[in-house]
């Protein structure tokens, strides 16, 4: 057999003789670019995430570029009388008077930054294949920005002592008490017993606000785990409704009027003393608990870098810590 110029030979496993080839390279009409055998998607796939504060507070947006955030807050009470009430008999002299104490509480507000940098080069590179980085870095920007939001939210900032909604000192703590099993995490609990463990910490905001229906828990978030426990398993064996059903449609508020919301949320997992799954209950209300946004995340300059041949563009933001206005309208249970 002659083998030709611009010829390859190769020798196949399993087969008699020899099969030639030509080299794509080499010979004419024959010559196909890797991209032209593709199949290419054209979305640009983003890392997963979870980002949950829009849900489980209210952000109070505005305000400027400032340290802190206030808030005045007023006690009442009365002095003199018999018996402090106003009641007086006809001939009274001694009337009660109104007192009022005012006082001021302020709360820390972080500065948010980022840098945005498109090299030139890589730009004009992009644009070939109908790309911008500047698009492409923006949103990893908001991602981080959201992140950092959620952070704040729920633990606060360490570092500085500032907690979050999670991890607050001043909120009332109790342990979840054991079940019929001997234990008092949900998963060995029987429905009626998880039941009770959701409206013992809906009545405990409830009594704590004086039982004032606006102090009352609307809003109970729980670790996934858990969440996912009450949405697969029945109240029975007849299989009718979740147990998540059962506590939304026979807990304690929705008896007085209020719609009660139980949410997933990974920042309960491990949360509570020792470690231990936790329970959160409180009134997801402006007027009870929220944040403020006081500068939302905006381009505050951009300019070229002549040296590294870029576009440099800084992002800013003010994040306020999160700002529990009534600690009677928030609890935790611990160990469920």
């Amino acid at each position: 057999m002659t083998i030709n110029p611009g010829q390859r030979v190769y020798t196949v496993p399993g087969m008699q003789g020899r099969v030639m080839t030509n080299d794509a390279a080499i010979a004419s009409g024959m010559a196909f670019l890797n991209a032209e055998l593709e199949k290419r998607d054209p979305r640009l796939l983003e890392p997963l995430q979870s980002v949950t504060w829009p849900r489980d507070i209210v952000a109070r947006t505005g305000g400027g570029w400032v340290e802190f955030t206030s808030q005045y807050f007023t006690d009442y009470a009365t002095t003199g009388g018999v018996n402090n009430s106003g009641i007086i008999g006809g001939e009274t002299n001694d009337i009660p008077i109104m007192q009022a104490n005012i006082n001021k509480e302020v709360w820390k507000v972080f500065t948010f930054s980022n840098i945005l940098k498109v090299p030139f080069v890589d730009q004009q590179k992009l644009q070939g294949i109908g790309r911008s980085l500047d698009d492409i870095l923006d949103k990893g920007i908001r991602l981080n920005y959201n992140k950092s939001i959620d952070n704040i939210v729920y633990v606060g900032v360490p570092s500085v002592g500032v907690t979050g909604l999670t991890n607050d000192p001043n909120v009332t703590t109790s342990a979840a008490p054991n079940g019929a099993s001997g234990s008092s995490q949900w998963v060995n609990k029987t429905p009626d017993e998880i039941l009770a463990d959701v409206n013992s910490i809906i009545e405990a905001t409830w009594q704590a606000s004086e039982y004032d229906l606006t102090g009352m828990a609307n809003h109970i978030l729980v670790p996934p785990v858990q969440y996912s426990y009450l949405v697969g398993r029945t109240v029975s064996s007849a299989g009718n409704i979740s147990i998540l059903q059962f506590l939304l449609e026979n807990n304690l508020g929705r008896n007085q009027g209020i719609e009660l919301a139980i949410m997933p949320s990974r920042w309960c997992t491990g949360a509570g003393t020792g470690g231990k799954d936790r329970m959160i209950a409180y009134v997801n209300s402006e007027d009870r608990v929220n944040f403020d946004l006081t500068v939302p995340l905006s381009r505050v300059m951009t300019q070229p870098q002549v040296t590294e041949m870029a576009y440099l563009t800084a992002y800013a933001a003010q994040i306020g810590q999160v700002k529990i206005l009534y600690y009677q309208s928030i609890q935790y249970m611990d160990g469920i």
